[in-house]
């Protein structure tokens, strides 16, 4: 009856620690999943669970024009690491520097371009900074610490993280011809990558019926003045939409129609996002040759960003026009 014993002993032991890791597992699954769940099931205000708020759901994205990756992997590896930045107190700004910090090492492994394991290295240590990208934000709104100096500190970040990779990619090579190029490729993002959220942010204000942008809070720091100026450059030259979508008499109507007309121009230029210069990069270093890259910057990108907002200003002007008809005529009858 005492044959293995022993065996019995440490089978039944080691069950039972199965046993607790599994109902540990458990206790930890349940308790993201309903705090997952409590986003959908309380839209628009943050919700206690256990001794984690759950962040107002972010409306300001609409899957429709957003970067396939960010739906699959950026944002999804983000809200799994939330909840642990939250219970450790870390707050957004925090967050953003962490990823400029990682950006850096990015930068540094593309110094060795040369090598494909240091190119996957650089490749991996972007996609970590783009997850601590969208990770600030949604701190930010769990935490209620959104900020004018917050949202700088975000994009100067995010130009930070290119500058670096930029620079140190010219050093690699060296040349006055390369740096020239770096240059003006440099200048060519800046230029995107301010109009094309613009472009974003109009699109999703008007998809939720609001024909006059908020107006940032006044700022005495320079660079968030500079910054709020820049982003806005479009918001002025675009206005005459947004004069009919106030004066409507279905602005919801209205900017249905306009959200279903705007996915096309604005699917195109989500190929101006961080995300897709992130791969590019990556890809041009596998090639052997950064000149790649900046030559896709100034060209191709260059291209996609004229011809989005043209393509936008031609469905912003066709659906101008038929409101304008519809409007009299339909005061006509009442």
């Amino acid at each position: 009856m005492m044959s293995g014993g022993p065996h019995v002993g440490a089978k039944s032991s080691l069950n039972g620690k199965l046993f607790i890791v599994r109902l540990s597992l458990s206790k930890a699954f349940g308790k993201y999943s309903g705090f997952v769940k409590s986003l959908d099931a309380h839209p628009g205000r943050p919700v206690r669970v256990g001794s984690m708020t759950a962040p107002t759901p972010d409306r300001s994205r609409d899957r429709r024009i957003e970067d396939p990756t960010n739906l699959w992997i950026i944002h999804p590896a983000a809200h799994l690491l939330l909840p642990w930045f939250i219970a450790r107190g870390i707050s957004a700004n925090a967050v953003s520097l962490s990823g400029l910090a990682v950006g850096g090492l990015a930068a540094l492994a593309y110094a060795h371009w040369q090598s494909w394991a240091f190119v996957m290295l650089g490749l991996l240590l972007s996609i970590a900074w783009l997850v601590a990208d969208g990770l600030d934000g949604m701190v930010a709104r769990a935490t209620g610490t959104s900020s004018p100096l917050g949202r700088v500190l975000d994009g100067l970040c995010d130009h930070g993280v290119f500058t670096l990779i930029y620079v140190v990619l010219a050093c690699s090579i060296g040349t006055a011809a390369v740096w020239a190029l770096t240059l003006a490729a440099g200048a060519a993002h800046s230029v995107q990558s301010n109009l094309y959220e613009s472009e974003r942010a109009r699109f999703h204000r008007r998809c939720m019926g609001v024909a006059v942008a908020t107006r940032p809070t006044p700022s005495r720091n320079p660079l968030v003045r500079l910054y709020d100026y820049v982003a806005g450059t479009l918001e002025r030259s675009a206005g005459r939409f947004d004069a009919v979508l106030g004066a409507h008499s279905n602005p919801a109507k209205l900017a249905t129609a306009y959200g279903a007309a705007a996915v096309g121009p604005m699917r195109l230029m989500t190929l101006l996002s961080a995300n897709v210069r992130v791969y590019a990069i990556g890809v041009a270093c596998l090639a052997h040759d950064p000149r790649w890259f900046w030559w896709f910057e100034l060209g191709p990108l260059s291209a996609v960003l004229l011809v989005g907002i043209f393509w936008h200003r031609r469905v912003e002007a066709r659906l101008s026009g038929a409101a304008a008809i519809v409007t009299p005529s339909s005061t006509r009858r009442t």
